[in-house]
């Protein structure tokens, strides 16, 4: 009996482990590839960058998915295309947020979009408990200050509504067409709208060899690397312990803007970041026991 159970609990456990190790991989990789896209912005700009990145995503999805057009109906027509568009106004605001505010600041405000979503779809104390903590965090982020560039604080809340559309479209989405192929579409749609824009900047200011690199590692590392991360983590990782690993991104953007970019936070900053995991960290935890 205990030579039989060796195997059965080492390969779960090594599953588990593997599955850390590519969330910790994949949550990296994202931050890293905005840090690394954020590098052409003198050149490109943030929207220069989002069209590499929505290229990028739509070659990666259209590889994987494969989808068959000819076979959709105008029921899965319709949540595909407002998935397109919430790709890229997603992008672009937070890229554009980043642009004017710092990488960790700009992801901690998109990571309400996820946040809120989890909240609401709760009607425990907990939660409410969660939603007070992670509210006093955007008040301290967004508090009145000389330097406070309110623009930059309202494209990464359109980036977190754009999130939490995502989630809803997406989860429409799935339903309605099998596999990938609806999540595949909408990135290559996405990306058909901002192939005008690539022109007009390539014709205005043709960027450097430099430039393109970096938009193009963005794509790579923000886009391709999580989304293949991701579907080997759904099978060896519970969805609970995926999403509770999610709530240290914006710890891990903050970290990847501080050492990578040299953008210094003060004690306030770090303390509203923390704020903000905590809550979502709290609530996981809460449902999962």
């Amino acid at each position: 009996m205990p030579v039989a159970s060796g195997p059965s609990r080492s390969v779960p456990h090594r599953g588990r482990l593997a599955g850390v190790i590519t969330m910790t991989g994949s949550g990296l990789s994202n931050q890293v590839g905005a840090a690394i896209g954020s590098l052409a912005f003198p050149v490109l700009g943030p929207v220069g960058v989002v069209a590499v990145r929505q290229y990028v995503a739509a070659i990666v999805l259209l590889t994987v998915g494969r989808p068959r057009l000819r076979d959709f109906t105008w029921a899965q027509w319709r949540p595909v295309l407002g998935l397109a568009v919430v790709f890229g106004t997603m992008n672009l605001s937070l890229y554009t947020a980043i642009d004017r505010i710092g990488l960790g600041l700009a992801v901690t405000l998109e990571f309400l979009g996820p946040l809120t979503i989890a909240l609401a779809a709760a009607r425990r104390r907990v939660d409410a408990f969660c939603a007070v903590i992670a509210a006093a965090g955007v008040v301290t982020l967004m508090r009145p200050q000389p330097s406070t560039d309110y623009v930059g604080m309202g494209l990464g809340l359109l980036a977190a509504c754009c999130w939490a559309s995502y989630i809803l479209l997406n989860r429409s989405v799935g339903r309605r067409i099998p596999g990938v192929q609806g999540s595949a579409t909408a990135a290559a749609i996405s990306a058909l709208t901002f192939l005008p824009v690539g022109i007009v900047l390539a014709l205005h200011q043709p960027p450097t060899a430099a430039a393109i690199g970096y938009a193009v590692a963005a794509g790579v590392l923000s886009s391709a690397v999580p989304y293949l991360a991701d579907l080997f983590t759904l099978r060896h990782v519970p969805a609970q312990a995926f999403a509770l690993f999610m709530s240290i991104n914006p710890l891990l953007a903050a970290l990847v803007g501080w050492i990578g970019l040299n953008q210094n936070l003060g004690w306030t900053e770090w303390a509203s970041i923390g704020a903000i995991v905590a809550a979502n960290t709290l609530s996981i935890l809460a449902r999962r026991a």
